[in-house]
């Protein structure tokens, strides 16, 4: 607690003063008195608390005097808020839902895994808006741009295959997220694309929305998510699911060439490790530039006081009203 107008506090000398002055009046001046013969008839035995209850009024009145300075000079206390200001990034995550993605290389499968992986990179990026985008033979948007986690995190879950037409269309993925972005005011725009396997349907071309990416300053992480050589993967078969080695072909040249035409990098993925360490590296190099202003916020106190003194002036009213008129 701090004081605005410490030098009232000087004034805290008047009270006393009239302490000193009510004392002197008790003991030291002449009062109107009477000779007598005897004091006999007008002793009494013992301390009377009456007789002390006639200085209470004045006690309340200089405690309301001494409350009334106090609250003029204007007691405060002050806290210390930081305020964050962050310079934003926006993020599109696009995701692979083809079939492929229920390769067991990954554990459990290579859909399951990405998704986990994805909502810890979400938890770790608490400032930034970001954004869901899954493709298969076609793309739509899952979640749009948000900086709900909850609803984000959410969403995430129910991505799954099957959801869409089958196929691998990076193109619109890739087309459909920098639309979600082209008209941000973000500082940093970036689509992370996590795919399993070959371009092989969609209306755009990679390199088209590789382009478009380009133009509006988007700059584009791509991952390739497979094992080498074979990977397990479910196939139906007459007598129920089967799970056989298929090859593992990733458009690895394609995914290099959008990230090296938007500023951003390739990554392979192999393993549930590596995916994870491929998104702690990206949340590494996106980092948000934060700043922190400090600043006091203040509380006012004198209520406290002013009410204080006001309850004991109300107090000395009523007690030289309805008592101390009353005493013998």
């Amino acid at each position: 607690m701090f004081f605005e107008y410490p030098k009232l506090l000087w004034l805290e000398i008047v009270p006393f003063l009239l302490i000193l002055h009510y004392i002197y009046l008790e003991l030291c001046s002449r009062r109107p008195h009477l000779r007598v013969s005897a004091m006999t008839p007008w002793k009494r035995g013992g301390f009377s608390f009456m007789q002390m209850f006639r200085h209470v009024p004045f006690a309340l009145k200089i405690l309301a005097l001494v409350m009334i300075i106090i609250a003029i000079a204007r007691p405060r206390s002050s806290d210390k808020m930081d305020r964050v200001d962050s310079e934003g990034i926006d993020i599109m995550l696009t995701m692979d839902v083809s079939t492929s993605m229920l390769a067991r290389d990954f554990t459990p499968d290579r859909i399951s895994a990405a998704k986990d992986i994805a909502i810890e990179f979400i938890s770790q990026r608490p400032t930034d808006r970001m954004g869901i985008v899954v493709f298969a033979g076609e793309s739509y948007t899952q979640c749009p741009l948000t900086t709900d986690r909850s609803t984000l995190i959410n969403l995430m879950k129910e991505v799954q295959t099957d959801l869409i037409e089958d196929g691998t269309a990076i193109g619109n993925g890739l087309a459909t997220a920098v639309a979600r972005l082209k008209d941000s005011d973000a500082k940093s725009r970036v689509v992370i694309l996590l795919t399993d396997g070959v371009n092989n349907r969609g209306e755009i071309t990679p390199q088209m929305a590789a382009e478009i990416a380009k133009t509006y300053g988007v700059r584009v992480y791509t991952i390739g998510v497979g094992a080498e050589g074979m990977a397990p993967y479910p196939v139906m078969t007459p007598w129920g699911i089967e799970v056989q080695n298929v090859r593992v072909e990733i458009d690895e040249k394609l995914l290099a060439d959008i990230a090296q035409a938007t500023g951003g990098r390739y990554f392979r993925a192999t393993d549930n490790a590596k995916l994870m360490e491929i998104y702690s590296e990206i949340n590494k190099m996106e980092k948000a530039r934060i700043t922190i202003d400090s600043f006091p916020v203040y509380k006012e106190l004198f209520t406290g006081y002013a009410l204080v003194a006001l309850a004991a002036l109300l107090l000395g009213f009523i007690l030289d009203l309805f008592v101390i008129r009353r005493l013998p």
